[in-house]
């Protein structure tokens, strides 16, 4: 299929079905998500536009069916991984060394992070990886990877409120 008739294809078909697949996205995963989950089906429909059948609209909904599963999928992972970091902050929490506040104080402000800036302050910090190496860990350039740590620091700055510390954000700073 040449470009043009592809792109035609595609207007096409995303004019006849973009109601039903958004209406079947709201019944799925709410109103808060259905337009990104119309979006990443029709993202995957142009790119697999070979694979769609000429009665795309059961392939639309299935497509739109397992973007609806991976977000859950996700966010299952998302709240795994803050659980585990609210059970270390329990864990602190028991413990009487010196720097347990501290300690309890990082944990619950990475599990109030994204999952995507808990990883980038860890890498760095908890892995030992060079900035350099974290960037490629993430499959962006050490640039962008000094963009995006810079603000995953800030946001746990923030997320660290103005309770009292003594800790030291340099460790995050490798």
């Amino acid at each position: 299929m040449t470009e043009p008739d592809a792109g035609a294809r595609f207007t096409e078909m995303y004019a006849a079905h973009h109601e039903q697949v958004y209406a079947y996205a709201v019944s799925r995963a709410g109103r808060q998500l259905a337009d990104d989950v119309v979006s990443e089906t029709f993202l995957v429909a142009w790119r697999r536009l070979s694979a769609v059948p000429e009665t795309p609209l059961p392939w639309l909904l299935v497509t739109a069916r397992n973007v609806v599963h991976g977000r859950y999928r996700a966010e299952i992972r998302q709240a795994s991984l803050a659980a585990e970091l609210r059970a270390w902050v329990d864990e602190a929490d028991a413990d009487v060394a010196d720097g347990v506040a501290e300690r309890s104080a990082v944990l619950a402000a990475l599990a109030r992070l994204s999952e995507s800036d808990r990883e980038l302050l860890t890498l760095v910090a908890w892995q030992g990886l060079s900035n350099r190496e974290a960037a490629h860990v993430v499959g962006c350039s050490v640039a962008t990877f000094f963009v995006r740590l810079h603000r995953a620091r800030k946001r746990l700055e923030e997320a660290m409120g103005e309770a009292p510390s003594t800790f030291d954000l340099k460790e995050f700073s490798r």
